[in-house]
Protein backbone atom coordinates (compact mmCIF):
# COMPACT_ATOMS: atom_id res chain seq x y z
CA UNK A 1 0.00 0.00 0.00
CA UNK A 2 2.74 2.41 0.72
CA UNK A 3 4.08 1.87 -2.59
CA UNK A 4 1.15 2.56 -4.32
CA UNK A 5 1.00 5.74 -2.26
CA UNK A 6 4.35 6.48 -2.90
CA UNK A 7 3.79 6.34 -6.95
CA UNK A 8 0.69 8.06 -6.74
CA UNK A 9 2.38 10.80 -5.06
CA UNK A 10 5.31 11.13 -7.61
CA UNK A 11 2.84 11.35 -10.44
CA UNK A 12 1.07 14.08 -8.83
CA UNK A 13 4.21 16.43 -7.94
CA UNK A 14 5.96 15.51 -11.17
CA UNK A 15 3.93 18.00 -12.86
CA UNK A 16 4.79 15.59 -16.13
CA UNK A 17 2.07 15.73 -18.72
CA UNK A 18 3.37 12.58 -20.19
CA UNK A 19 2.52 10.45 -16.85
CA UNK A 20 -0.99 12.40 -16.96
CA UNK A 21 -1.35 10.70 -20.59
CA UNK A 22 -0.09 7.92 -18.81
CA UNK A 23 -3.19 7.92 -16.69
CA UNK A 24 -5.98 8.88 -18.29
CA UNK A 25 -8.26 7.08 -20.30
CA UNK A 26 -8.19 8.13 -23.98
CA UNK A 27 -11.85 8.89 -23.35
CA UNK A 28 -11.35 10.79 -20.24
CA UNK A 29 -8.44 12.73 -22.41
CA UNK A 30 -10.78 13.58 -24.38
CA UNK A 31 -13.24 15.45 -21.93
CA UNK A 32 -9.63 17.61 -21.22
CA UNK A 33 -9.02 18.56 -24.54
CA UNK A 34 -12.59 19.49 -24.87
CA UNK A 35 -12.09 22.45 -22.91
CA UNK A 36 -9.38 23.92 -24.89
CA UNK A 37 -10.29 23.61 -28.75
CA UNK A 38 -12.95 25.74 -30.26
CA UNK A 39 -16.50 24.89 -30.84
CA UNK A 40 -17.34 23.94 -34.41
CA UNK A 41 -19.67 25.85 -36.96
CA UNK A 42 -22.98 24.88 -37.58
CA UNK A 43 -26.28 24.24 -36.27
CA UNK A 44 -25.56 22.11 -32.47
CA UNK A 45 -27.97 19.30 -32.99
CA UNK A 46 -31.17 19.68 -30.81
CA UNK A 47 -32.01 15.91 -30.70
CA UNK A 48 -32.25 13.97 -27.56
CA UNK A 49 -32.73 11.00 -30.02
CA UNK A 50 -30.96 7.45 -30.22
CA UNK A 51 -29.30 6.01 -32.66
CA UNK A 52 -28.04 2.21 -32.58
CA UNK A 53 -25.59 1.22 -35.38
CA UNK A 54 -25.95 -2.78 -35.87
CA UNK A 55 -23.00 -3.75 -38.41
CA UNK A 56 -23.54 -7.23 -40.07
CA UNK A 57 -19.46 -7.85 -40.47
CA UNK A 58 -18.28 -9.97 -43.13
CA UNK A 59 -20.89 -9.34 -46.11
CA UNK A 60 -24.50 -9.87 -45.90
CA UNK A 61 -26.02 -12.15 -48.54
CA UNK A 62 -28.59 -9.62 -49.30
CA UNK A 63 -30.14 -12.08 -51.81
CA UNK A 64 -31.09 -14.32 -49.79
CA UNK A 65 -31.77 -11.81 -47.09
CA UNK A 66 -34.62 -9.74 -49.01
CA UNK A 67 -35.27 -12.11 -51.77
CA UNK A 68 -37.00 -11.66 -55.41
CA UNK A 69 -39.36 -14.37 -55.35
CA UNK A 70 -41.06 -13.99 -58.37
CA UNK A 71 -37.61 -13.73 -60.54
CA UNK A 72 -36.78 -17.27 -62.04
CA UNK A 73 -33.66 -16.23 -62.51
CA UNK A 74 -32.85 -16.31 -58.40
CA UNK A 75 -33.66 -19.95 -58.82
CA UNK A 76 -31.56 -20.79 -61.84
CA UNK A 77 -28.91 -18.84 -60.31
CA UNK A 78 -28.67 -20.53 -56.95
CA UNK A 79 -30.02 -24.02 -57.42
CA UNK A 80 -28.73 -25.13 -53.82
CA UNK A 81 -28.87 -22.33 -51.61
CA UNK A 82 -31.95 -20.77 -52.79
CA UNK A 83 -34.36 -20.62 -50.66
CA UNK A 84 -37.54 -22.45 -51.29
CA UNK A 85 -41.08 -19.50 -52.24
CA UNK A 86 -43.13 -21.57 -49.69
CA UNK A 87 -40.73 -20.97 -46.73
CA UNK A 88 -40.29 -17.22 -47.59
CA UNK A 89 -42.13 -14.17 -45.99
CA UNK A 90 -43.96 -12.49 -48.67
CA UNK A 91 -43.56 -8.54 -48.01
CA UNK A 92 -44.81 -7.43 -51.43
CA UNK A 93 -45.63 -8.85 -54.50
CA UNK A 94 -42.29 -9.03 -55.74
CA UNK A 95 -40.22 -9.67 -52.36
CA UNK A 96 -40.24 -11.30 -49.48
CA UNK A 97 -37.77 -11.84 -46.17
CA UNK A 98 -35.67 -15.24 -45.54
CA UNK A 99 -37.45 -17.28 -43.11
CA UNK A 100 -34.88 -16.90 -40.45
CA UNK A 101 -36.18 -12.80 -40.14
CA UNK A 102 -39.36 -13.98 -39.21
CA UNK A 103 -39.04 -12.14 -35.91
CA UNK A 104 -39.40 -9.03 -37.45
CA UNK A 105 -42.61 -9.51 -39.00
CA UNK A 106 -44.04 -7.51 -36.04
CA UNK A 107 -41.81 -4.71 -36.81
CA UNK A 108 -42.95 -4.86 -40.41
CA UNK A 109 -46.75 -5.14 -39.83
CA UNK A 110 -46.91 -2.83 -37.44
CA UNK A 111 -44.74 -0.14 -39.97
CA UNK A 112 -41.36 0.16 -37.75
CA UNK A 113 -38.98 -1.34 -40.12
CA UNK A 114 -37.53 0.00 -43.39
CA UNK A 115 -36.15 -1.61 -45.72
CA UNK A 116 -33.49 0.19 -48.31
CA UNK A 117 -32.94 -1.93 -51.29
CA UNK A 118 -29.87 -1.87 -53.85
CA UNK A 119 -27.35 -0.04 -51.25
CA UNK A 120 -23.67 0.20 -51.90
CA UNK A 121 -21.34 3.03 -53.35
CA UNK A 122 -19.34 4.22 -56.65
CA UNK A 123 -16.25 2.37 -57.52
CA UNK A 124 -17.19 -1.00 -55.66
CA UNK A 125 -14.74 -2.58 -53.27
CA UNK A 126 -14.59 -5.75 -52.67
CA UNK A 127 -12.11 -5.97 -49.49
CA UNK A 128 -13.61 -6.29 -46.56
CA UNK A 129 -11.36 -4.09 -44.80
CA UNK A 130 -11.35 -0.73 -47.28
CA UNK A 131 -15.06 -1.53 -48.38
CA UNK A 132 -16.01 -1.32 -44.29
CA UNK A 133 -13.68 1.74 -43.97
CA UNK A 134 -15.68 3.34 -46.65
CA UNK A 135 -18.88 2.90 -44.63
CA UNK A 136 -17.58 3.41 -41.60
CA UNK A 137 -16.54 6.98 -42.71
CA UNK A 138 -18.95 7.32 -45.72
CA UNK A 139 -16.02 8.58 -48.02
CA UNK A 140 -15.76 6.31 -50.87
CA UNK A 141 -13.43 9.00 -52.67
CA UNK A 142 -10.60 8.29 -50.07
CA UNK A 143 -8.93 8.17 -46.60
CA UNK A 144 -10.74 9.77 -43.60
CA UNK A 145 -9.77 10.49 -40.47
CA UNK A 146 -12.74 10.54 -38.86
CA UNK A 147 -16.14 8.55 -39.16
CA UNK A 148 -19.61 9.78 -40.09
CA UNK A 149 -20.76 9.63 -36.30
CA UNK A 150 -17.50 10.41 -35.00
CA UNK A 151 -18.36 13.98 -36.62
CA UNK A 152 -21.86 13.63 -35.23
CA UNK A 153 -20.65 13.69 -31.61
CA UNK A 154 -17.92 16.37 -32.29
CA UNK A 155 -21.11 18.64 -32.84
CA UNK A 156 -22.72 17.69 -29.90
CA UNK A 157 -18.69 18.17 -27.83
CA UNK A 158 -18.76 21.71 -29.32
CA UNK A 159 -21.01 22.71 -27.10
CA UNK A 160 -18.88 21.58 -24.10
CA UNK A 161 -17.64 18.76 -22.34
CA UNK A 162 -20.17 15.72 -22.64
CA UNK A 163 -21.18 12.26 -20.74
CA UNK A 164 -17.98 9.38 -21.18
CA UNK A 165 -21.05 7.71 -22.64
CA UNK A 166 -22.32 10.12 -25.26
CA UNK A 167 -20.73 7.38 -27.73
CA UNK A 168 -20.47 3.87 -26.84
CA UNK A 169 -18.78 1.01 -29.15
CA UNK A 170 -19.68 -2.63 -27.50
CA UNK A 171 -16.65 -4.32 -29.48
CA UNK A 172 -13.28 -5.88 -28.86
CA UNK A 173 -11.73 -2.91 -31.09
CA UNK A 174 -12.29 0.54 -31.61
CA UNK A 175 -14.73 1.46 -34.32
CA UNK A 176 -13.69 3.79 -37.49
CA UNK A 177 -17.21 4.63 -37.25
CA UNK A 178 -16.81 6.66 -34.02
CA UNK A 179 -13.52 8.25 -34.99
CA UNK A 180 -13.55 11.96 -34.13
CA UNK A 181 -11.18 14.59 -33.63
CA UNK A 182 -12.73 16.29 -29.55
CA UNK A 183 -14.63 13.41 -28.78
CA UNK A 184 -13.09 9.94 -27.35
CA UNK A 185 -15.46 7.03 -27.13
CA UNK A 186 -14.93 4.32 -25.13
CA UNK A 187 -14.97 0.73 -26.52
CA UNK A 188 -15.63 -2.20 -24.06
CA UNK A 189 -16.48 -5.96 -24.57
CA UNK A 190 -19.20 -5.94 -22.35
CA UNK A 191 -21.08 -3.38 -20.11
CA UNK A 192 -19.55 -5.60 -16.89
CA UNK A 193 -16.55 -3.40 -18.01
CA UNK A 194 -18.06 -0.08 -18.00
CA UNK A 195 -16.18 0.48 -14.44
CA UNK A 196 -13.17 0.20 -16.39
CA UNK A 197 -13.81 3.74 -18.01
CA UNK A 198 -12.21 5.29 -15.13
CA UNK A 199 -8.75 3.13 -15.46
CA UNK A 200 -7.04 1.42 -11.92
CA UNK A 201 -8.08 2.68 -8.81
CA UNK A 202 -4.50 3.77 -8.21
CA UNK A 203 -5.09 6.17 -11.70
CA UNK A 204 -8.07 7.20 -10.76
CA UNK A 205 -6.53 8.11 -7.52
CA UNK A 206 -3.83 10.39 -8.98
CA UNK A 207 -6.11 12.23 -11.56
CA UNK A 208 -8.34 12.84 -8.23
CA UNK A 209 -5.05 14.15 -6.70
CA UNK A 210 -4.27 16.60 -9.57
CA UNK A 211 -7.47 18.17 -9.55
CA UNK A 212 -6.82 19.37 -6.21
CA UNK A 213 -3.61 20.97 -7.45
CA UNK A 214 -2.94 24.64 -8.20
CA UNK A 215 -4.37 25.74 -11.84
CA UNK A 216 -0.98 27.28 -12.65
CA UNK A 217 0.35 23.95 -12.76
CA UNK A 218 0.92 21.97 -16.54
CA UNK A 219 -2.19 19.96 -15.52
CA UNK A 220 -4.52 23.26 -15.12
CA UNK A 221 -6.10 22.39 -18.24
CA UNK A 222 -7.63 19.79 -16.73
CA UNK A 223 -10.86 21.03 -14.93
CA UNK A 224 -13.48 20.02 -12.51
CA UNK A 225 -15.25 18.47 -15.16
CA UNK A 226 -12.71 15.24 -14.84
CA UNK A 227 -13.88 14.14 -11.45
CA UNK A 228 -17.70 14.96 -12.73
CA UNK A 229 -16.87 12.40 -15.85
CA UNK A 230 -15.20 9.73 -13.25
CA UNK A 231 -18.20 10.25 -10.74
CA UNK A 232 -20.48 9.88 -13.83
CA UNK A 233 -18.90 6.34 -14.76
CA UNK A 234 -19.18 5.20 -10.85
CA UNK A 235 -22.82 6.33 -10.72
CA UNK A 236 -23.90 4.45 -14.24
CA UNK A 237 -21.95 1.22 -13.31
CA UNK A 238 -24.10 1.26 -10.09
CA UNK A 239 -27.42 1.98 -12.10
CA UNK A 240 -26.34 -0.60 -14.55
CA UNK A 241 -25.98 -3.01 -11.78
CA UNK A 242 -29.86 -2.31 -10.40
CA UNK A 243 -31.38 -2.72 -13.65
CA UNK A 244 -33.18 -5.69 -14.54
CA UNK A 245 -33.93 -6.30 -18.29
CA UNK A 246 -38.23 -6.15 -18.49
CA UNK A 247 -37.62 -8.58 -21.90
CA UNK A 248 -36.60 -12.14 -22.15
CA UNK A 249 -33.14 -12.45 -24.38
CA UNK A 250 -31.67 -15.49 -26.14
CA UNK A 251 -27.67 -16.26 -25.41
CA UNK A 252 -26.19 -15.55 -29.07
CA UNK A 253 -24.25 -12.69 -29.67
CA UNK A 254 -26.54 -10.51 -31.44
CA UNK A 255 -29.05 -10.70 -28.40
CA UNK A 256 -26.57 -10.31 -25.71
CA UNK A 257 -25.21 -6.98 -27.81
CA UNK A 258 -28.80 -5.68 -28.31
CA UNK A 259 -30.08 -6.26 -24.01
CA UNK A 260 -27.01 -4.89 -22.88
CA UNK A 261 -27.85 -1.94 -25.17
CA UNK A 262 -30.98 -1.83 -24.13
CA UNK A 263 -30.02 -2.00 -20.41
CA UNK A 264 -27.76 1.60 -21.48
CA UNK A 265 -30.73 3.27 -22.91
CA UNK A 266 -32.39 2.68 -19.65
CA UNK A 267 -30.21 4.50 -17.40
CA UNK A 268 -27.67 6.49 -19.43
CA UNK A 269 -30.06 9.25 -20.56
CA UNK A 270 -27.24 11.32 -22.02
CA UNK A 271 -25.85 8.19 -24.72
CA UNK A 272 -26.75 9.48 -28.24
CA UNK A 273 -24.95 6.80 -30.31
CA UNK A 274 -23.78 3.29 -29.82
CA UNK A 275 -22.29 0.79 -32.56
CA UNK A 276 -23.13 -3.12 -32.04
CA UNK A 277 -20.57 -5.30 -34.44
CA UNK A 278 -21.21 -8.92 -35.29
CA UNK A 279 -18.83 -10.73 -37.37
CA UNK A 280 -19.85 -14.59 -39.58
CA UNK A 281 -21.21 -13.33 -42.42
CA UNK A 282 -18.26 -14.48 -44.52
CA UNK A 283 -20.10 -17.45 -46.36
CA UNK A 284 -18.15 -18.64 -49.06
CA UNK A 285 -19.00 -22.33 -48.05
CA UNK A 286 -21.61 -24.29 -46.72
CA UNK A 287 -23.49 -20.98 -46.19
CA UNK A 288 -27.61 -22.38 -45.39
CA UNK A 289 -27.37 -23.34 -42.19
CA UNK A 290 -25.07 -20.90 -40.97
CA UNK A 291 -27.06 -17.98 -42.72
CA UNK A 292 -30.04 -18.70 -40.93
CA UNK A 293 -28.56 -19.19 -38.20
CA UNK A 294 -26.88 -15.66 -38.31
CA UNK A 295 -30.46 -14.16 -39.63
CA UNK A 296 -32.00 -15.39 -36.93
CA UNK A 297 -30.43 -14.28 -34.20
CA UNK A 298 -30.22 -10.78 -35.53
CA UNK A 299 -33.90 -11.11 -35.85
CA UNK A 300 -34.36 -12.08 -32.41
CA UNK A 301 -32.29 -9.90 -30.91
CA UNK A 302 -33.63 -6.77 -32.75
CA UNK A 303 -37.10 -7.81 -32.39
CA UNK A 304 -36.61 -8.21 -28.41
CA UNK A 305 -34.95 -5.05 -28.50
CA UNK A 306 -37.82 -3.16 -29.86
CA UNK A 307 -39.78 -4.87 -27.41
CA UNK A 308 -37.70 -3.47 -24.71
CA UNK A 309 -37.94 0.15 -26.07
CA UNK A 310 -41.39 -0.12 -25.99
CA UNK A 311 -41.60 -1.09 -22.56
CA UNK A 312 -39.65 1.44 -21.07
CA UNK A 313 -40.93 4.56 -23.27
CA UNK A 314 -38.08 5.01 -25.44
CA UNK A 315 -39.67 3.25 -28.65
CA UNK A 316 -40.03 6.66 -30.82
CA UNK A 317 -36.52 7.94 -29.44
CA UNK A 318 -34.76 4.82 -30.70
CA UNK A 319 -33.53 4.14 -33.98
CA UNK A 320 -31.78 1.29 -35.59
CA UNK A 321 -29.74 0.89 -38.79
CA UNK A 322 -28.13 -2.11 -39.05
CA UNK A 323 -26.04 -2.71 -42.87
CA UNK A 324 -22.73 -5.06 -44.24
CA UNK A 325 -20.24 -3.88 -45.94
CA UNK A 326 -21.21 -5.29 -49.21
CA UNK A 327 -23.92 -8.01 -50.57
CA UNK A 328 -22.32 -11.50 -52.25
CA UNK A 329 -22.24 -12.53 -56.17
CA UNK A 330 -25.70 -13.78 -57.38
CA UNK A 331 -24.45 -17.20 -58.50
CA UNK A 332 -23.69 -19.44 -55.90
CA UNK A 333 -20.23 -20.90 -55.99
CA UNK A 334 -18.93 -24.92 -55.94
CA UNK A 335 -18.66 -24.76 -51.94
CA UNK A 336 -22.66 -24.48 -51.27
CA UNK A 337 -21.86 -20.56 -50.78
CA UNK A 338 -21.15 -17.20 -52.16
CA UNK A 339 -18.30 -14.57 -52.58
CA UNK A 340 -18.18 -10.79 -52.25
CA UNK A 341 -20.63 -8.77 -54.19
CA UNK A 342 -21.84 -5.32 -54.28
CA UNK A 343 -25.05 -3.59 -54.02
CA UNK A 344 -27.20 -4.67 -50.54
CA UNK A 345 -30.18 -3.75 -48.19
CA UNK A 346 -30.36 -1.99 -45.31
CA UNK A 347 -32.35 -2.12 -41.90
CA UNK A 348 -34.19 0.73 -40.43
CA UNK A 349 -36.37 -0.03 -37.18
CA UNK A 350 -38.20 2.09 -35.16
CA UNK A 351 -40.63 3.60 -33.23
CA UNK A 352 -40.43 7.35 -35.84
CA UNK A 353 -39.42 4.93 -38.85
CA UNK A 354 -42.12 4.79 -41.60
CA UNK A 355 -41.92 1.34 -42.71
CA UNK A 356 -42.21 0.02 -46.07
CA UNK A 357 -39.44 -0.62 -48.97
CA UNK A 358 -37.22 2.08 -50.02
CA UNK A 359 -35.13 1.91 -53.56
CA UNK A 360 -35.43 0.16 -56.31
CA UNK A 361 -34.79 -3.82 -56.48
CA UNK A 362 -31.16 -4.22 -58.54
CA UNK A 363 -31.84 -6.30 -61.58
CA UNK A 364 -31.03 -9.99 -61.87
CA UNK A 365 -30.67 -9.38 -65.35
CA UNK A 366 -28.30 -6.19 -65.75
CA UNK A 367 -25.67 -7.32 -63.59
CA UNK A 368 -21.73 -5.41 -62.95
CA UNK A 369 -19.47 -8.77 -63.28
CA UNK A 370 -21.66 -11.23 -61.69
CA UNK A 371 -22.88 -8.70 -58.56
CA UNK A 372 -26.19 -6.45 -58.37
CA UNK A 373 -25.89 -3.35 -59.29
CA UNK A 374 -26.06 -0.62 -56.60
CA UNK A 375 -29.18 2.13 -57.24
CA UNK A 376 -28.86 3.65 -53.99
CA UNK A 377 -25.94 5.32 -52.67
CA UNK A 378 -25.88 4.29 -48.50
CA UNK A 379 -24.64 8.02 -47.48
CA UNK A 380 -28.70 8.90 -48.31
CA UNK A 381 -29.33 7.13 -45.60
CA UNK A 382 -26.94 8.11 -43.20
CA UNK A 383 -28.06 11.95 -44.44
CA UNK A 384 -31.90 10.83 -43.75
CA UNK A 385 -31.13 9.80 -40.21
CA UNK A 386 -28.81 12.89 -39.21
CA UNK A 387 -31.55 14.89 -40.83
CA UNK A 388 -34.94 13.85 -39.84
CA UNK A 389 -33.99 11.67 -36.55
CA UNK A 390 -30.69 13.45 -35.34
CA UNK A 391 -31.47 17.03 -35.77
CA UNK A 392 -28.35 17.10 -37.26
CA UNK A 393 -27.15 19.13 -40.38
CA UNK A 394 -26.04 16.48 -42.87
CA UNK A 395 -24.36 18.33 -45.24
CA UNK A 396 -21.47 19.27 -42.95
CA UNK A 397 -21.00 16.04 -41.23
CA UNK A 398 -20.87 14.25 -44.39
CA UNK A 399 -19.21 16.59 -46.62
CA UNK A 400 -21.97 17.25 -49.06
CA UNK A 401 -25.56 16.82 -49.51
CA UNK A 402 -27.44 14.08 -50.11
CA UNK A 403 -31.23 13.23 -51.02
CA UNK A 404 -33.26 12.69 -48.23
CA UNK A 405 -35.62 8.88 -48.09
CA UNK A 406 -38.82 9.59 -46.38
CA UNK A 407 -37.44 6.79 -43.40
CA UNK A 408 -39.39 9.12 -40.42
CA UNK A 409 -42.59 9.69 -39.83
Amino acid sequence: MAENHSRRDFLVRSGSVLALGLLTPAWLRGVALAQKTDRLNGVVPRSDNVLIVCQLSGGNDGLNTVIPYSEKDYYRLRPGIGIAEKEQIPISGHLALHPALKPLQGLWDSGQLAIVNGAGYPEHNRSHFSSMKIWQTASPEGPSQTGWLGNYLDLIGSTGPVSPVVGLCLDNSANPALSARKVSVPTIASLDDISELAGTQDAEAAMRAIQQMDGNTPFGHVSQSTNSALDAVHELNSMLGKYENVIEYKADKFSSGFRQLAKLIAVSPLTRVAYLSIGGFDTHANQQDRHSELLGNFASGLSAFMQEMQQIGMAQRVTVLAFSEFGRRVKENGSGGTDHGQAGPMFIAGGSVKGGLHGEYPSLQDLDDGDLKYNLDFRRVYASVLDRFMQADSEKLLGQRFEILPLFS
